[in-house]
C-alpha cells in the first residue's frame, strides 16, 4: 500500500488524544496529499458528503509481532479482551480507522487539493492510506450494542480552567482543549489526586490534575518556555 497523505493536527504526541474520532468535534486538523495524489480531479463530489472515513497507520506503535490479546485502557488495563474485539493500536496490521467531518476542500497554491476536518483523533504527522465518503445508509446503525464500551463512552469530567489560563491559547483552540480535557485523557488505571498529568496541544503544555469527577487546569506554558 502506498501512503496517500499526512494529517496534521495540534497533537505531536499519543497522550491526549480523544480515545475514538468525533468525541470533540472542535478539534480541526487538514490532511495533505502526496505530490502524486494531488490531482483535483480525485476530489471531485467530496464536497458532497458531510462525513468522511480515513484509513491511517498507527505509526507510533510500529512492532514485531502481535498478541491475540490486549487489555483495554477503559477497562482499567487490567482485564483482557480478544484484539478483534477492540480498537487497540496493536495488532497484526497496525491499521486505523476514523470516521471526521469534512470541513471544506480548498485548493492551496503550493499543496493543492488539503482536506480540513475535525473531529480526528490522530496524531500530527499520522500517514493517511485512503480516504473515503461516510454513506448514512450504510455506515449508520443507531441500533447497534456498543459492548464494553458503552458505559466507558458516556462518561466525562467537569473541567475547571480559570480564564488567564486559557487566554493563553488561540480563541479557536480553547473549546476543542476543554473538550479533549472532559475526555479524561489519563490512563483509565490511574487515579491519583496529586498527580500533575501533562499533554502538547497546539504548541502549548497543558498541565492538569484530577480529583474525582472534576479536573482542574493547573498550568499552560507554550512548548518553547520548557
Amino acid at each position: 500500500m502506498k501512503i496517500i497523505a499526512h494529517i496534521h493536527s495540534d497533537f505531536p504526541e499519543k497522550f491526549g488524544l480523544p480515545r475514538q474520532s468525533g468525541l470533540v468535534e472542535e478539534l480541526q486538523a487538514r490532511i495533505v496529499f502526496e505530490p502524486e495524489y494531488r490531482n483535483i480531479d480525485a476530489f471531485r463530489g467530496i464536497e458532497e458528503f458531510s462525513h468522511l472515513w480515513l484509513i491511517w497507520q498507527f505509526s507510533a506503535n510500529l512492532r514485531e509481532g502481535w498478541s491475540p490479546t490486549v487489555r483495554p485502557p477503559r477497562l482499567g488495563g487490567n482485564e483482557r479482551r480478544g484484539v478483534f474485539a477492540t480498537r487497540s493500536p496493536f495488532r497484526p496490521n497496525p491499521l486505523g480507522l476514523s470516521a471526521v467531518k469534512l470541513v471544506k476542500l480548498e485548493l492551496d497554491a503550493e499543496l493543492g487539493p488539503v482536506l480540513y476536518v475535525s473531529g480526528a483523533d490522530l496524531m500530527d504527522g499520522t500517514p493517511i492510506y485512503d480516504v473515503k465518503p461516510y454513506i448514512p445508509l450504510a455506515d449508520a446503525h443507531p441500533e447497534a450494542s456498543a459492548g464494553f464500551s458503552g458505559p466507558a463512552a458516556a462518561h466525562s469530567l467537569q473541567v475547571e480552567a480559570s480564564p488567564a489560563l486559557l487566554e493563553k491559547l488561540p480563541e479557536e483552540k480553547r473549546q476543542a482543549l476543554l473538550g479533549v480535557l472532559a475526555q479524561d485523557p489519563r490512563p483509565a488505571y490511574q487515579h491519583d489526586p496529586e498527580r500533575v498529568y501533562g499533554f502538547s496541544f497546539a504548541g502549548h503544555r497543558i498541565r492538569f490534575t484530577v480529583d474525582g469527577e472534576r479536573l482542574t487546569v493547573r498550568d499552560i506554558e507554550p512548548l518553547e518556555a520548557e
